[in-house]
């Protein structure tokens, strides 16, 4: 077992005028198969088979499993954030055959989503999205390229729960066992307390963080109004009504308490006692929590599985926190894994590109992090 704390560099400033070129000759030297993917219940995922030009014989394959959401094969979440693609590309140089499809429901890159509602809006969204990645695994073993001895998983997000929940028992899903996994922003406690931390836990620690001056867990008026300082415009307005709303500060002490009184102030704005219907979420996303909460954890279900196991996560990432990856890690050790590695890296958001903590912008993977993931591979192929 190994753990590190990684040092996350850009490379921006050494490709700079190079990149036009490493781009043509790159994609010159692989092969973009389309293909499609029978599932059940009448979709079929469209998606693509890379592999290097130059490979003979069989070529172990990454099969890319998506965060939650309506994902295309690039898992594109912004114009030029595209976290798939990024390390489709990366795989596919390292000499691997990389596995992309798009979830059920999207149709193309964009996503853009299927004009019929049955596979935009179905019952047990989780399940059902376990059972397409079951799927696609099976069509990458039987893929006639590959060699279904070696056929690993890299999740990111949700898709790090899908990867534990299906190597945990991949006779049961219809699968061979895979070869390896690759985990990044390791999904950790129940689908209640991260959504929790993602709507009010959140913030509250960012008031902690960079208002609390002296660390007492109160907002003094001087704290609050000095914590607004050097923060968007956009942001200090949000934080701005909260922290002069004299309704906040319940026992009029002059001072807000974060834990407390913001709390059950920001725990009332969100509705999340309503949970799982919080107000303002997409249609079917309460469908989607009670099914989720059906299934293990990766710290759970990861354990199952004495294959190795690569757990990647920023430590700025504020949607899948770096505690779950560590007591994920933990938890492979106790069960007798003798081959995981965590890896984490400061300055790292959930997409795995650097980023400011309370202020995520998109990104691709860092370069640091595609490093680490191509020689994890390749020291297992």
């Amino acid at each position: 077992m190994r753990r590190k704390t990684a040092a996350a560099l850009t490379a921006a400033t050494l490709t700079i005028g190079l990149t036009p070129l490493a781009g043509a000759q790159a994609a010159e030297r692989i092969v973009r198969e389309s293909v499609t993917i029978p599932m059940d219940g009448g979709w079929s995922a469209t998606g693509e088979l890379s592999y290097p030009k130059s490979a003979k014989g069989r070529l172990p394959v990454v099969v890319l499993l998506h965060g939650s959401g309506r994902n295309d094969m690039d898992q594109t979440i912004a114009p030029g954030a595209a976290t798939f693609k990024t390390v489709a590309q990366a795989v596919n140089k390292s000499g691997f055959a990389v596995l992309r499809f798009n979830k059920r429901g999207v149709i193309g890159i964009g996503p853009v989503l299927s004009d019929n509602p049955a596979f935009l809006n179905f019952g047990k969204r989780y399940e059902q999205t376990v059972r397409d990645a079951a799927a696609v695994i099976r069509f990458a073993g039987a893929a006639k390229r590959i060699d279904p001895a070696k056929v690993f998983l890299l999740g990111h997000s949700e898709g790090t729960q899908v990867a534990g929940n299906l190597v945990a028992d991949p006779r049961g899903h219809g699968i061979t066992k895979p070869a390896g996994v690759v985990a990044m922003g390791v999904v950790g406690g129940t689908p209640r307390s991260i959504l929790y931390y993602q709507v009010v836990g959140r913030t509250l620690g960012q008031l902690h963080e960079e208002f609390d001056f002296d660390g007492d867990g109160r907002l003094t008026p001087a704290e609050s109004s000095d914590g607004l300082i050097g923060q968007p415009e956009a942001v200090a307005e949000q934080f701005r009504a909260v922290l002069t709303d004299p309704a906040i500060d319940a026992n009029s002490d002059g001072v807000l308490a974060i834990d407390t009184e913001i709390e059950s102030f920001l725990r009332t704005a969100v509705g999340f006692d309503s949970y799982p219907n919080l107000p303002g979420m997409p249609e079917g996303f309460a469908d989607y929590l009670t099914d989720l909460v059906r299934f293990p954890t990766p710290a759970q279900d990861l354990p199952r599985y004495n294959g190795p196991v690569l757990l990647l996560n920023g430590r700025t990432d504020t949607q899948t926190v770096v505690r779950g990856a560590i007591v994920t890690d933990a938890a492979l050790a106790t069960a007798g894994n003798r081959d995981h590695t965590l890896i984490t890296y400061p300055g790292v958001g959930h997409l795995m590109n650097v980023t400011p903590k309370y202020l995520p912008a998109p990104g691709s993977p860092d370069p640091a992090v595609l490093r680490d993931i191509t020689t994890w591979l390749a020291a297992h192929r």
